[in-house]
């Protein structure tokens, strides 16, 4: 694991576009899973102009995770995001935009196999210690690519967190790459910011591995770097 740490959310996103542009920039094909959200708004800004000029790019993007809206066909909750923060402002060819949804989930970690695989995964942090969409208590370590369902606390949560607080626009279920599946990336970023996050950042480098806390899977990755700024890794051993 490569710990690097930045004085605040600004250095945090300048390293995380660098880090991310070394892997576009790369000959031949780069498959990327990027993640939406508050965390990698500033990351993609930074990215937009170093992206005008796209020669020798040849980047494809995923998305790890989706939340359908309820009676609305099209784009989900996380695509939509990414079109917003990254997609359209950055022109990214709608040929290399592959999005994960409800309706091909089952086939989603054979088709990353055939096409060769994800080099990259970029995931925020949840300060309940979720990645992706492995929510506490929702996924299984072993588990590949599955249908979670949107039931109990998971409602509001995503109401308020992914939908304006709409309730009538909550599905019945989201589908996310499962731990086994971001774990067979050859590469993994997480990007963290804020002492809200500091306790879960704690736990997922530093405590023991447990479903109880998600993200504490990711220290068994042979590759992952750690972009955080001091106030999220306030309470790491390392930084103490």
């Amino acid at each position: 694991m490569k710990l690097i740490l930045t004085d605040d959310y600004e250095q945090m996103s300048q390293a995380a576009a660098q880090h991310l542009l070394s892997y576009m920039t790369r000959p031949g094909r780069v498959n990327l899973a990027i993640t939406a959200g508050k965390t990698p708004k500033r990351m993609y800004e930074l990215l937009i102009p170093m992206m005008k000029s796209k020669q020798g790019i040849n980047s494809h993007f995923y998305n790890f995770d989706e939340i359908p809206f309820r009676g609305k066909t099209g784009d989900g909750v996380t695509i939509t995001n990414l079109r917003r923060l990254f997609f359209t402002p950055a022109q990214i060819e709608e040929s290399r935009i592959h999005p994960l949804t409800v309706e091909n989930y089952q086939q989603h970690d054979a088709t990353l196999a055939a096409e060769g695989g994800l080099d990259l995964v970029v995931m925020g942090l949840g300060a309940d210690g979720h990645f992706c969409g492995n929510l506490p208590g929702t996924t299984h370590f072993h588990e590949m690519t599955t249908k979670v369902a949107i039931e109990g606390e998971i409602v509001a949560m995503v109401a308020h967190g992914e939908l304006g607080g709409d309730f009538s626009l909550v599905p019945d279920c989201y589908v996310t790459m499962g731990p086994r599946s971001i774990m067979a990336a050859r590469n993994l970023l997480l990007i963290v910011n804020g002492a809200a996050k500091a306790k879960a950042l704690k736990g997922a480098l530093e405590g023991p591995v447990s479903e109880r806390l998600p993200a504490s899977v990711l220290q068994l990755h042979p590759s992952l770097t750690v972009i955080a700024d001091n106030a999220a890794a306030a309470a790491l051993s390392s930084n103490a």
